[in-house]
């Protein structure tokens, strides 16, 4: 039914094998894809890049995610094979992978400058993120400056805006759709408090401390980015199989 992919933005071509498949009567709507798991084993790549390419398709409105069921075809007409021309290049797992690396550096050095007036700056961001949790628009906009914020302790101006376009680049509705399953004033609560361990990092001058704390941050981040949808068995099947490793008969 599928096939394996080759290494060239997979995502990109997970995403068309499956909008092929749906154009080609292969899958009909309303039918049932296999689980994320499944269907990154049928086609040889990571949970991370199906669910990428899953997510481009429910922008573009051919397949339905109902967290705790599944992921559903919805459409099938007049489905365009080319790849969106706003479509970005980077996919939102790739985006955090390098924010982690680049702003742990960054973390790591503003400790070893950070003033007291910076750390004004980052607790006045803290403070509008925590008071914002129920509002995504101020907790992203507090996030960004808390973010941003720590690249201007070392005075760069080339780290500034590198980390600020960074962080514009989950304002895509790419990123938006994946954030929109798994973000919320749970998640921003975590964040707040990952944040503050950066802070405190910072302005204590511990420099590995604040790099760790950063790569905790993004580490997480990127963890609560990966969830399962909670398609991965029904009700039934879970309940077999937590009885079979009560026994001790299921296999590993």
């Amino acid at each position: 039914m599928f096939s394996p992919v080759e290494s060239r933005r997979l995502y990109r071509q997970v995403a068309d094998q499956i909008r092929s498949m749906i154009a080609g009567g292969e899958l009909v709507v309303g039918q049932k894809l296999p689980a994320e798991r499944d269907l990154a084993e049928q086609l040889s790549v990571s949970r991370p890049t199906v669910r990428e390419a899953l997510i481009v398709l429910e922008v573009e409105g051919l397949v339905n995610i109902r967290m705790g069921s599944g992921i559903y075809v919805v459409r099938r007409q007049g489905i365009s094979m080319a790849t969106s021309e706003s479509e970005p290049v980077e996919g939102p797992f790739e985006l955090l992978q390098a924010r982690a690396i680049i702003e742990c550096a960054i973390a790591e050095e503003a400790a070893t400058r950070a003033k007291p007036e910076d750390i004004a700056v980052l607790d006045e961001a803290l403070m509008r993120m925590s008071g914002g949790l129920n509002d995504a628009a101020t907790v992203l906009a507090a996030d960004r400056a808390f973010h941003t914020g720590i690249a201007a302790i070392i005075g760069n101006a080339t780290l500034i805006r590198v980390t600020g376009e960074m962080f514009d680049m989950r304002m895509t509705p790419y990123f938006a759709k994946l954030a929109s399953h798994f973000e919320g004033p749970t998640t921003w609560r975590s964040a707040v408090d990952e944040h503050r361990a950066v802070r405190d990092a910072i302005a204590a001058g511990d420099a590995a401390g604040a790099k760790a704390a950063m790569r905790s941050h993004l580490t997480l981040s990127q963890k609560r980015f990966s969830e399962s949808f909670g398609e991965e068995f029904s009700g039934e099947e879970e309940r077999g199989r937590n009885k079979a490793r009560a026994k001790g008969t299921t296999k590993t």
